[in-house]
């Protein structure tokens, strides 16, 4: 089967799956403490894609300053809190990991 109409296919299923969601759900009004809870959504799926690969390596906790990916993430969230920008964020995470990868 050609790759392109796999490509395609998948995407227009997805984009009808989500649509129809909107078109049936478009008229209901979400309650509030709904949409109070929906606020921590993104930093609960982040927080659970970011941290084990800080902390875990092959599935054991690692905590020491061996441990170069803790390191620079440590240095690049503290970044991001001071700056509250992204790309300054994952530049100075990588090139920080990047460091102590050659230099170590």
């Amino acid at each position: 089967m050609n790759l392109w109409l796999i490509v395609v296919a998948a995407g227009a299923l997805t984009f009808l799956i989500r649509l129809s969601f909107i078109s049936l759900l478009s008229d209901w009004d979400m309650p509030l403490i709904v949409r109070q809870a929906l606020h921590f959504v993104p930093p609960a799926v982040l927080t659970a894609i970011v941290f084990p690969e800080l902390l875990l390596r092959n599935n054991e906790l690692v905590l020491g300053g061996g441990n170069f990916r803790l390191i620079a993430g440590v240095v690049a969230i503290t970044l991001a809190w001071k700056v509250k920008k992204i790309l300054p964020t994952i530049a100075v995470g990588m090139t920080v990991l990047w460091l102590l990868q050659i230099f170590a």
